[in-house]
């Protein structure tokens, strides 16, 4: 059902019961997904040629009394934000930098190389057992988190209107 484009790292990460987890979250919304690629597209098409957004007067969002469950207390304090690729140097950097948040980018800060994705993941695991570290091969400087970085790890993942062409499912990309 699956063919991938395997390296050391699809071993690590693409494990079996990953990928039988998949395969349901594929049967589960791959069709929705189609169908707002579609709405998304004609919507671009719609802003292209001029169009304007707007938002019907009866919207029940402004009817009644609603509010967000509040963030969890660890991440209300937000003022220094670092948002960087997910590059085992950065991360650390970012990570022991003292600031409040690191948010690892998938999308704008990472070139979407195969690769680098699949590194950025990797990297992301050693971050959270707090085992990351990085040597300079150039200059043998070495970096390594530190065990009492408090900084709060967020990811902003590539983007669901992305195909990834080194994975198919069933003859199609996902």
């Amino acid at each position: 059902m699956f063919e991938i484009n395997h390296n050391d790292n699809t071993k690590v990460l693409l494990t079996d019961e990953f990928l039988i987890f998949f395969e349901k979250f594929i049967n589960s919304f791959e069709d929705e997904r189609q169908k707002l690629l579609i709405k998304r597209s004609e919507t671009q098409k719609f802003i292209s040629n001029g169009g304007k957004f707007t938002f019907p007067e009866d919207s029940t969002i402004r009817d009644g009394e609603w509010k967000v469950v509040p963030p969890p207390a660890d991440v209300l304090n937000r003022n220094v934000e670092i948002t960087g690729p997910v590059d085992r140097k950065m991360i650390i950097n970012a990570l022991n930098s003292g600031s409040d948040v690191f948010m690892a980018d998938f999308e704008d800060s990472t070139s979407p190389t195969w690769e680098n994705i699949l590194n950025g993941h990797l990297n992301l695991i050693d971050a959270n057992k707090k085992s990351l570290s990085f040597e300079n091969k150039e200059n043998g400087k070495k970096y390594q988190l530190s065990q009492n970085s408090e900084t709060s790890l967020f990811v902003r993942p590539r983007g669901l209107h992305l195909d990834e062409q080194n994975v198919t499912y069933i003859g199609k990309e996902v």
